[in-house]
């Protein structure tokens, strides 16, 4: 079968050599969640691209916060995959100790007709 990526982290398989996806749905979930995780001004020849949710890390986490975030995170995702649709972007609090905001990122794609959903912790 085919393969479309590495998977990441990248570890070792008997198979391919690497952990491989080889799935549409996989490939856009692992897209969508290294466009969560890099910073701007991470990505070589690329200095817009990112969310950076960890620039957030050690914001007070207010409902102005949490607009602020998904408003990036749906500009980022307009600009850089255009293909997805997402529907909605919830967060939910840890424990308070944890110092842990949970995201959940509901979206489709509309030419292979699925819809997906993304956990992040951060």
């Amino acid at each position: 079968m085919a393969s479309f990526s590495v998977a990441l982290p990248i570890s070792r398989d008997s198979d391919d050599g690497f952990t491989m996806l080889k799935s549409f749905r996989k490939l856009i979930k692992q897209n969508l969640k290294m466009l969560l995780l890099t910073a701007p001004g991470e990505r070589v020849m690329e200095p817009e691209f990112g969310v950076g949710m960890r620039n957030y890390l050690f914001e007070n986490f207010t409902s102005s916060t949490y607009s602020k975030i998904e408003t990036n995170i749906r500009k980022q995702a307009s600009i850089y995959m255009p293909n997805i649709n997402i529907q909605e972007v919830q967060f939910s609090e840890g424990a308070i100790d944890q110092n842990r905001v949970n995201l959940r990122i509901i979206f489709s794609v509309p030419a292979i007709g699925i819809t997906e959903m993304l956990e992040l912790t951060t």
